[in-house]
């Protein structure tokens, strides 16, 4: 047991890395990812031409700030249908256990991209909502609510039921003992996975761009329609989605560390 321990010991100092090696060794991981992709486009013999694309800056800035907003008002509303939705599957209803889980095994089983087709050229229409920007975050707020529910859902069973019934004990109402003892509890193991739904939020908005939404990767499609510079605006593209999700993954990786 005690050399289990002292192992354990050895494996945790060995992953910390000051910041010194950790910045030599992205710089090294960067120039190889460099090199690779140059003598890729190398042995293709493809001529590239950035200043093709130049004049359409504005618009991938365009784009770029569209798919970060349009994905942050989609968490949002998708967190207040997940609670919706984790009320419903934790409630003793039946009805409403029914639904929850019908609703979430058929968001989770279907494309995203099926349902962004259905919904806005099916229900979205018969509604009359006719702004493709609302209907395309209510498409992805549907969509992220189904697993930001499952996250809400596995924080609150982590606190130990024990917790609740103490509070039942001392006569707090169910309002209150969510309120004040089970949520801050499993805020801890909902806020690390949350801000990881952030980031897959912002690579699923480039599928908004079959409902022609001004985001990132339609702008991208049109700027290639216009330049014929496939290779010239994917890689930026690219890179504009690398500039969004990296520092919410690495965000998200310390709020694991810190509750950890």
């Amino acid at each position: 047991m005690n050399h289990l321990f002292i192992v354990r010991n050895k494996f945790n100092e060995h992953k910390k890395i000051t910041p010194k090696v950790f910045a030599v060794n992205a710089f090294l991981l960067a120039f190889l990812l460099f090199l690779f992709f140059y003598l890729s486009f190398l042995s293709a013999s493809y001529n590239f031409d950035f200043m093709a694309i130049y004049e359409y800056k504005n618009k991938m800035i365009q784009g770029f700030f569209t798919s970060f907003f349009i994905s942050v008002l989609s968490l949002i509303v998708g967190v207040i249908f997940a609670l919706i939705l984790c009320y419903m599957s934790l409630c003793k209803i039946v009805l409403f256990n029914m639904f929850a889980r019908v609703f979430i095994e058929l968001i989770r089983g279907t494309p995203l991209l099926v349902q962004i087709l259905l919904i806005y050229y099916i229900f979205a229409d018969n509604l009359g909502l006719d702004n493709r920007y609302v209907c395309g975050i209510l498409i992805l707020a549907l969509f992220a609510s189904a697993y930001i529910c499952e996250i809400f859902r596995a924080g609150i069973l982590s606190v130990d039921k024990m917790q609740y019934e103490s509070a039942k004990a001392l006569g707090l109402s169910e309002f209150e003992i969510y309120k004040s003892v089970i949520f801050p509890q499993a805020l801890k193991n909902i806020l690390a996975p949350l801000s990881g739904q952030l980031s897959n939020l912002i690579k699923d908005s480039s599928l908004l761009s079959v409902i022609a939404i001004s985001e990132l990767t339609q702008n991208a499609q049109e700027i290639n329609a216009f330049t014929f510079s496939t290779l010239e605006i994917y890689i930026p593209l690219a890179l504009c989605y690398l500039v969004l999700t990296l520092p919410i993954s690495m965000f998200s990786r310390k709020l694991e560390k810190s509750f950890s």
